[in-house]
């Protein structure tokens, strides 16, 4: 096992804990997403900043885009969590799009093969497959848990979950090629910046969320 993998073992564990935090305490869940907001927009517009050089004006229009995005996100979630059912579906489409993420890596690493798109060279079709089986399967199982019923209509939202967390992830991939940047930053031990982890949440949760509610 390499360093950096033991690296990113112990980080993902650290932040499953903090997920569980989370969803028990919205104090926790509070002052998580404050950080989580401030230091993605910090590393938004370092990338921002490389990519449009001389361009104060385009610069400033789209941090302002970023970090009222970010603030209407975060503070959705906040709100949303301080009542019960809503709060369980938003944990239930975080897990979802974790699984995306997690599937996308361990079947990319496992099956390799055609890659998925010039925009980032270690994304592969596999992986995408993979991203899309596994949440879809957390997502039906943690749903047939809480309600005890078989719904079909439930591997849809783990589709689009996961779609939308894949989007998100390539969009920050483009974002850090152009800025030629291996990852946003180096909070995360293992995994790099904040927006290495949450770049799919940001599309994923909000597209899940709502096809939920329509769908259910």
């Amino acid at each position: 096992m390499t360093k950096n993998l033991k690296k990113r073992i112990y980080t993902s564990l650290i932040l499953f804990s903090l997920l569980f935090l989370m969803s028990i305490s919205n104090f926790v869940l509070g002052y998580f997403l404050i950080i989580i907001g401030m230091v993605s927009f910090l590393e938004f517009s370092k990338m921002n900043m490389i990519i449009l050089n001389k361009k104060k004006l385009k610069q400033f229009l789209f941090n302002l885009l970023f970090i009222i995005y970010i603030f209407l996100l975060c503070s959705g979630v906040f709100i949303f969590s301080s009542f019960f059912h809503l709060k369980i579906i938003i944990f239930l489409i975080i897990i979802t799009c974790v699984a995306s993420d997690t599937g996308g890596y361990i079947f990319g690493k496992f099956f390799k093969g055609r890659k998925l798109t010039k925009i980032s060279p270690n994304k592969t079709i596999a992986g995408s497959l993979g991203a899309l089986a596994l949440s879809t399967l957390c997502i039906f199982l943690l749903f047939f848990y809480l309600t005890k019923n078989l719904e079909l209509y439930i591997l849809i939202v783990g589709l689009i979950t996961s779609i939308g967390c894949q989007i998100g992830d390539l969009f920050f991939s483009f974002l850090k090629r152009k800025s030629f940047l291996n990852d946003t930053g180096n909070f995360l031990p293992g995994h790099g910046g904040i927006l290495d982890r949450v770049d799919g949440m940001l599309i994923g949760i909000p597209i899940g969320f709502l096809t939920l509610l329509i769908i259910y």
